[in-house]
């Protein structure tokens, strides 16, 4: 099972397929990881229409059994969150429209399953992704590296869900 995860933006959008291996010291295998860009200086429509058929080529080439976005949060900046909030749109309609589950994790809710804790920084990210999947070094652009997390973070709420329903039917 792949899961996509998806740090959206509307300039520059993460993106990570990622797998569960079942191994102790290395759990998750990255398929696939990269940004997905527009040019800041198309219009909005143009722009999200770019990121709509990147996402579909996504979709089409790795068949994800599921997608994990993160949430948007409050930001101080009213413009980034307006184009962060179209791209998720964007994303999660694509994923709906084939059917797939789609689910959202805040960044505290990421940085506390990968790392440990909510405030953990980006490099801290970065580093507990690279250790995760079994990489030589850390990913690149941190908007790859924060997809790759999103998609470990559910794959990891996957599992402890399902123990909790397992044990809850004993």
């Amino acid at each position: 099972m792949f899961v996509l995860g998806i740090d959206p933006g509307l300039t520059r959008c993460g993106f990570g397929v990622v797998q569960r291996t079942g191994s102790g010291s290395v759990p998750f295998l990255v398929k696939a990881a990269g940004v997905l860009e527009t040019p800041r200086t198309d219009p909005v429509a143009v722009r999200l229409g770019v990121l709509l058929n990147d996402i579909e080529a996504l979709l089409d080439e790795f068949s994800p059994s599921q997608v994990a976005i993160e949430r948007i949060f409050f930001q101080t900046n009213v413009r980034t969150a307006i184009s962060v909030a179209q791209a998720s749109g964007v994303m999660m309609a694509a994923a709906s429209r084939r059917g797939l589950e789609v689910v959202g994790y805040t960044p505290n809710e990421v940085k506390q399953a990968v790392v440990g804790h909510g405030g953990a920084t980006k490099e801290q990210v970065q580093s507990m992704v690279a250790r995760l999947c079994g990489l030589d070094k850390v990913l690149s652009p941190p908007d790859a590296a924060d997809a790759v997390a999103i998609a470990a973070c559910h794959l990891t709420n996957q599992r402890y869900d399902l123990a909790v329903r397992s044990a809850a039917a004993r």
